[in-house]
């Protein structure tokens, strides 16, 4: 399972001025699906979002699909801060990283494909189809990958990835048959730029509204 060790560590405070619209984010969760996710692709990587920063009003935000709610978008400093009002930091490791070629003038297109889909549900029937992609690799069977950029839901890798694609930002499908995390995070186009530090400790939301 690939860590990028040579990666530097910074707090949030002291990268958020070098973030970019588009860039990506890869996390490394505890539940059960991301569990299943790391051991079938061998990876720590779990969760893949993308970065759009609006700085009309001074936010960077978060683009994803995720369990039990769909597409959404939270700021970013709720992952390293207050994670789902949890009041900590998100449980597992942060990683920022670029596609080289999303570029500042697609930034229009890829928010506005990737905003038209907010509330789209979460695919949860695709956990089911990727154990069993999963089971057919380990016989040695063959799995078709399926084009997600027409779908109407999604998990969080089949969302960043029909995003990507609507600016010909392209990752390609692992040889299990399904699009991973892991596969952003070995992409040759994909630079690693930083670790993100997570704040564990509690915060107030006067805190958490500070700098956010």
């Amino acid at each position: 399972m690939e860590e990028f060790s040579h990666l530097p560590s910074k707090h949030y405070h002291a990268l958020r001025n070098d973030i970019r619209s588009g860039d990506i984010l890869l996390c490394s969760g505890t539940s059960v699906f991301s569990s299943l996710i790391q051991t079938a692709t061998r990876s720590i990587w779990s969760h893949v979002a993308f970065i759009l920063r609006i700085d009309a009003i001074d936010r960077i935000m978060v683009l994803e699909s995720v369990e039990s709610i769909g597409v959404r978008t939270v700021p970013l400093s709720n992952y390293v801060r207050d994670y789902n009002g949890s009041g900590k930091g998100y449980a597992g490791r942060l990683l920022i990283a670029r596609h080289q070629d999303v570029r500042p003038e697609n930034i229009a297109n890829l928010s506005r494909f990737a905003i038209d889909l907010l509330g789209f549900p979460y695919r949860a029937e695709e956990i089911a189809h990727i154990a069993t992609r999963i089971s057919k690799y380990a016989l040695g069977l063959p799995s078709e990958p399926i084009d997600k950029t027409t779908t109407r839901s999604f998990i969080c890798s089949e969302y960043a990835y029909a995003c990507f694609k609507s600016i010909g930002a392209l990752i390609d499908y692992n040889s299990i048959g399904f699009i991973a995390p892991s596969d952003f995070a070995h992409s040759a186009k994909v630079k690693p730029i930083s670790y993100l530090e997570n704040d564990a400790t509690p915060l107030t939301y006067v805190d958490e509204r500070q700098s956010a």
